[in-house]
């Protein structure tokens, strides 16, 4: 039997191993993929969760694999600036900076430090049953018997749909295109993100590596049509935003719908518990949802030093986490929303201009610091 089980190798669930890992646990995580291996995309790890690398001692192992960003702007078309981030205080303050990196290449990080030999590929959930322990069976035909459950497996996790039955996804109506690609970008972008406000539609890039570029496109779900030319879509961009579509391959591009997870009651049942997307997925316009599952893990980590009590643990838990993870999904919701507007975004701009840089500074510090 297994003492702890987490359910989904994600960057969640690979921080929370490697927490357990610290407190020296016995885990083990089951993935439902064959292999770690480059899928998705890019992602910026934020100052708070490299806050919390750093006590894991992978701060610069993760610099390094990455681009350190020192500004992140919004600008209208044209790169006429709306709002900037004063990242270098940020990075004083919290002695952390944001990172870019490839998705892959964080979670290689992570299951390297935590040691492959507690991964088990290749193991999707198929059903799971409270008996006096959890029994877990996966889709390959294995069965494990289980003491306590994570589940860290996203938004659509089989653990929070059979245990807690509590699932309400939320569609932004918002389509958003996903892309790498090799591409030199002129230099006074290589340590700053950038994200583009049109009508109705929105462009990002940051830069990974050398050469790498991550992308990022998203338009209203009322103008999306099967086959559409994203180069002609986003015509009335800045030819930097056409060079970048120009140079990227069709099969280094995915496409989702933008959805979030409706705030839930409870993120626990006795001797189980959600983190990250299964039980707080967040659209991503504050650039937090991985950063808030790192954060879980973090959380969870300092309530072990203190108990070994797993249910009053998850009690405690969601206590801490809740309000601010709300705010953040509540929050993000509405950003996407103003962000794709169709009408009106002159004023937008405008109004987004005059709010102080002390009180976008106050909100991201609310976000950036530590519960614990």
């Amino acid at each position: 039997m297994n003492p702890i089980s987490i359910i989904g190798a994600g960057i969640g669930g690979l921080t929370l191993g490697n927490i357990l890992k610290q407190q020296n646990l016995d885990f083990t995580i089951y993935e439902s993929a064959q292999e770690i291996k480059p899928v998705g995309a890019g992602i910026m790890m934020a100052v708070n969760a490299m806050q919390i690398f750093e006590k894991l001692d992978l701060k610069e192992k993760i610099e390094n694999a990455g681009n350190k960003i020192h500004g992140i702007f919004i600008t209208d078309e044209k790169l006429k600036t709306i709002s900037t981030t004063n990242v270098l205080a940020l990075e004083k303050k919290f002695n952390s900076c944001n990172v870019a990196i490839h998705r892959a290449d964080l979670q290689n990080i992570l299951a390297e430090n935590l040691g492959f030999e507690n991964i088990k590929l290749n193991h999707s959930l198929k059903t799971i049953e409270k008996k006096e322990n959890y029994h877990l069976h996966f889709e390959n035909g294995n069965e494990v018997e289980s003491k306590i459950v994570f589940g860290a497996d996203g938004i659509h996790s089989k653990v929070r749909n059979q245990i807690l039955k509590n699932r309400t996804i939320r569609n932004s109506k918002q389509k958003c295109w996903r892309g790498l690609t090799d591409f030199y970008l002129p230099e006074q972008y290589f340590h700053h993100a950038l994200e583009i406000w049109g009508k109705g539609k929105r462009f990002g890039f940051v830069k990974l590596s050398e050469n790498k570029v991550y992308w990022y496109a998203l338009i209203n779900e009322n103008n999306y049509r099967e086959n559409i030319d994203l180069i002609e879509t986003f015509s009335d961009f800045d030819p930097i935003v056409l060079q970048i579509l120009e140079a990227t391959k069709q099969e280094n591009i995915i496409l989702n719908d933008i959805i979030d997870l409706a705030p839930i009651p409870k993120w626990s049942a006795e001797n189980l518990c959600l983190i990250g997307d299964a039980a707080h997925a967040t659209t991503p316009n504050m650039g937090q949802g991985a950063c808030q599952s790192i954060e879980d893990a973090y959380v969870l980590g300092k309530l072990l030093e203190k108990s070994r009590d797993f249910n009053f643990i998850f009690e405690e838990f969601q206590k801490i986490r809740m309000k601010k993870v709300d705010y953040i999904v509540n929050t993000s919701w509405k950003v996407g929303q103003i962000s794709q507007w169709e009408k009106g975004n002159a004023l937008r701009n405008f109004v987004m201009r005059l709010i102080p840089e002390k009180t976008s500074q106050k909100m991201i510090e609310k976000i950036l610091q530590l519960e614990m």
